[in-house]
């Protein structure tokens, strides 16, 4: 077997996922593979799939987006694990909380006074399909900055108002193109889409973009209930 060998320069995050024969999820990153063989391979591999990704991940590198023309909305499939949750936007609000100084109570009006970012990215689903999207909202990191987190946080955790609930990485939840939005293609988010907010980053699987966010915790450690799908055997990274 001839070895493909590529110099450390050019070997890019989407890069490896190309030569780990995938798009999104592939043997190495995700334990794919045999049903039978799927959760206990993913089980091994996890650890060092983190690994990896954390190493190849460069936390403020923005990923190239697309133009308006190739936004396609009909391919931007509704999911949910629950029903869609009724929220009165007028009494929402977005706590901040955790090990932070400066816990935080944010009505959409105070969200919607913050700078607000747009970008036209592909949302990728781990079933297989995917969608260029413009997403509009505020940068994540701006939020985070002003709950002013302890020097130890690591991690933050998202609750949505339908019980779902996720976890990522502090590099990941910093990136400049992570954010919470409340525009679809220049529009209103839908409420089916996670209005008032919801999770929206090129650099994560779909199934980390919580919709319908009302709660970030920041935190220095991981609880055992990593995500919902996470909890189910699913991969936590979950690195684009």
């Amino acid at each position: 077997m001839n070895l493909i060998r590529v110099p450390r320069s050019q070997l890019t995050r989407r890069r490896f996922l190309q030569f780990s024969g995938i798009s999104g999820m592939g043997f190495l990153l995700s334990g794919c593979g045999a049903p039978i063989l799927e959760d206990v391979v993913g089980k091994l591999s996890e650890p060092l799939n983190q690994k990896v990704e954390t190493l190849l991940f460069n936390p403020q590198k923005p990923v190239p987006e697309f133009s308006k023309s190739e936004i396609k909305p009909e391919e931007l499939i509704i999911n949910t694990f629950k029903d869609t949750p009724i929220i009165d936007q007028a009494k929402y609000r977005l706590i901040v909380d955790g090990e932070v100084n400066n816990p935080l109570s944010l009505s959409m009006a105070d969200i919607q006074a913050l700078p607000l970012t747009s970008m036209i990215i592909r949302h990728i689903c781990v079933e297989g399909w995917a969608a260029i999207v413009q997403w509009g909202g505020i940068r994540l990191r701006e939020i985070v900055a002003l709950a002013q987190p302890k020097g130890n946080v690591k991690f933050a955790y998202f609750k949505s108002a339908d019980g779902y609930y996720e976890s990522w990485d502090i590099a990941s939840v910093l990136h400049p193109q992570t954010l919470l939005a409340y525009q679809k293609n220049g529009e209103p988010l839908p409420v089916d889409n996670g209005a008032p907010l919801r999770l929206a980053s090129p650099i994560k699987l779909g199934y980390k973009q919580s919709k319908w966010v009302t709660r970030v915790t920041l935190v220095s450690y991981l609880s055992p209930m990593k995500g919902y799908w996470e909890d189910q055997g699913y991969e936590w990274y979950a690195g684009l």
